[in-house]
């Protein structure tokens, strides 16, 4: 019996150690991250990501610090470096579960960032997926704001090719605005970006 008690003890102990480092991780990536040191957060989140295995979390943070950096990144070698590595990252997530819209709200914006970064090149290539990875969101969750949100900006941007009238579009950017004040996050690592964009786009839709 005490052998028992002291084995299930160590299992719980090393339970708690291993979510402890998980914390610890994680809180250490999103700091670099926070410092603008996004290859030494991408790297630890991969690390992480090595180690536990059953959160999506780790990969899916390392698929947006490098889709984020391509928007802001000149070099066109840079960028397809940048995606794919996001890319890769996010196909591992995909293989374990294809029912969370998290996965499908980054994708989009990973083919988003393609067609930003080369407009004449990618835009036919990659539009219809960016709208088809937002389907498949919503159909999983419509209430998810960075969905609704992502969505309607990515319409709404390319509205001038388009002709697309706006004012529905901007409806949905009020939605999400909306979603983002009562949406609840599953953890505190969980996805919660995407309010400040929102409502930068607002401001546009009001001009």
């Amino acid at each position: 019996m005490t052998k028992i008690i002291t084995i299930t003890t160590l299992f719980i102990c090393s339970l708690l150690s291993a979510q402890t480092q998980f914390e610890q991780g994680m809180g250490k990536a999103f700091g670099l991250w926070k410092e603008g040191k996004n290859a030494e957060a991408s790297a630890m989140f991969e690390r992480i990501a090595a180690a536990e295995k059953t959160s999506y979390l780790p990969n899916y943070y390392v698929a947006l610090i490098n889709t984020t950096s391509a928007f802001s990144e000149k070099d066109k070698t840079k960028i397809d470096l940048l995606l794919t590595k996001a890319q890769d990252a996010l196909d591992v997530e995909f293989i374990k579960d294809q029912n969370n819209a998290e996965l499908y709200a980054m994708q989009a914006l990973i083919y988003t960032a393609w067609v930003v970064a080369d407009p004449m090149t990618n835009g036919m290539k990659y539009s219809a997926k960016v709208m088809e990875a937002y389907a498949k969101g919503k159909a999983i969750d419509p209430n998810n704001p960075r969905i609704v949100f992502g969505e309607a900006d990515y319409q709404i941007g390319g509205a001038k090719w388009s002709g697309v009238d706006t004012k529905p579009l901007c409806a949905q950017v009020d939605k999400a605005i909306e979603l983002f004040a009562t949406f609840k996050p599953e953890t505190p690592f969980s996805p919660k970006w995407g309010l400040e964009r929102a409502l930068e786009t607002q401001k546009n839709c009001k001009k």
